[in-house]
């Protein structure tokens, strides 16, 4: 991801209650998408075929795991694409890490998300308190076996 896009997704706005995870909703959040040694080898834009930014994934290694994180541009949610955008991540980590297992994290409210992980083939692994933006908010972890 370079900074012109990331200057661009930092800029996305979703609708109410989605507006949570808006970048601008966490400044420490906002600080990492802008940073570029934060970015390099981390964050990654996502294309369309004609070359136009629709989303981003962050994909890290702890351990045996891929942890994911991943953003769909507004204009595009709700649509029926999650799903095959979630699988082109995963696919893409795979071939760049190699990872025995994918991990990811949802607020625990985003109801809509969680049925297209559970799509996915993501099954629940625990639930959690997690400070952003500005207060503490319960997550949802998920996991599945890379195959």
């Amino acid at each position: 991801m370079d900074q012109v896009e990331a200057t661009e997704i930092a800029a996305w706005h979703y609708e109410d209650p989605y507006s949570f995870y808006d970048w601008t909703a966490d400044g420490d959040d906002l600080a990492l998408l802008l940073s570029e040694e934060v970015r390099l080898g981390r964050f990654f834009s996502a294309l369309d075929e004609d070359g136009v930014l629709v989303g981003f994934f962050t994909l890290r290694m702890e351990g045996d795991d891929l942890v994911i994180g991943l953003g769909l541009r507004p204009d595009l949610t709700g649509r029926g694409l999650g799903r095959g955008f979630v699988e082109a991540g995963i696919e893409f980590g795979r071939r760049c890490f190699d990872p025995e297992r994918i991990r990811l994290s949802v607020a625990a409210f985003n109801e809509r998300a969680i049925r297209v992980y559970e799509q996915a083939g993501f099954t629940h692994a625990r639930t959690f308190d997690h400070e952003t933006n500005g207060g503490v908010h319960s997550f949802v972890e998920m996991t599945r076996p890379v195959s």
